[in-house]
């Protein structure tokens, strides 16, 4: 089993593995990232090997923290990310390069309709009818967007956005609130298949999912 996982401002972790009898074995940690000592590393080897496979992620950082040498160095790799890099490949998750993207890019549409398109591509992308997608948006209109848990009542005055010819709409993900307008605003969605983000937490996988926007604006 092969597993990956990108430190969300660290390095790349990859674990290889076995399973036989329900244990881990022939496991094997690799990446970008630096440790020192050298020794460190088969530690993290033999630390692993042998543990149950059903152990969650935070009793496999325990067992990373507890085989490591006094004194070691970690740069751009943590025990957690080791763990989830374990995690994912036990759940056989994929990788970004697994699959051929498409890119939607569309000329400005009003707010329910890219409400209407982010459920429609999200639903097919689930059930295999389309690849993954990755969908850039632009507004024609201004609106505030609400989550899909907020009540209505308690983060809109309905009579002034009427006033300033404001929609409403609800988008199908939770969050917060967020005013968008014409020109000044840039959206974009992520529909992919839940193999992608095997292995991770709720939290984990917006970290995943948003390191490659946080990478481009960095450049």
């Amino acid at each position: 089993m092969h597993g990956e996982y990108k430190i969300p401002g660290g390095k790349l972790v990859v674990v290889d593995l076995d399973v036989i009898d329900g244990a881990l074995r022939n496991v094997r940690v690799a990446g970008d990232f630096f440790l020192e000592p050298d020794e460190a590393l088969p530690a993290i080897d033999a630390a692993l090997e042998g543990a149950p496979a059903e152990t969650d992620a935070p009793g496999l950082a325990a067992r990373v923290k507890g085989g490591l040498p006094e004194g070691t160095v970690m740069y751009g790799i943590t025990a957690e990310g080791v763990a989830v890099a374990v995690r994912r490949a036990l759940a056989r998750a994929t990788d970004w390069s697994d699959y051929e993207w498409q890119l939607i890019r569309e000329e400005p549409q009003s707010p329910a309709l890219h409400m209407a398109l982010d459920e429609v591509l999200t639903a097919e992308v689930a059930a295999g009818h389309r690849p993954p997608t990755l969908r850039v948006w632009e507004w024609a209109a201004p609106s505030v967007i609400i989550g899909s848990f907020q009540s209505l009542r308690n983060e809109v005055d309905p009579e002034g956005a009427a006033h300033h010819g404001v929609t409403v709409v609800r988008r199908i993900s939770g969050g917060g609130a967020m005013f968008v307008e014409p020109g000044n605003t840039v959206t974009y969605s992520l529909s992919v298949p839940a193999p992608l983000v095997s292995g991770l937490s709720f939290a984990e996988s917006y970290a995943y999912l948003d390191e490659w926007v946080l990478a481009a604006l960095g450049d």
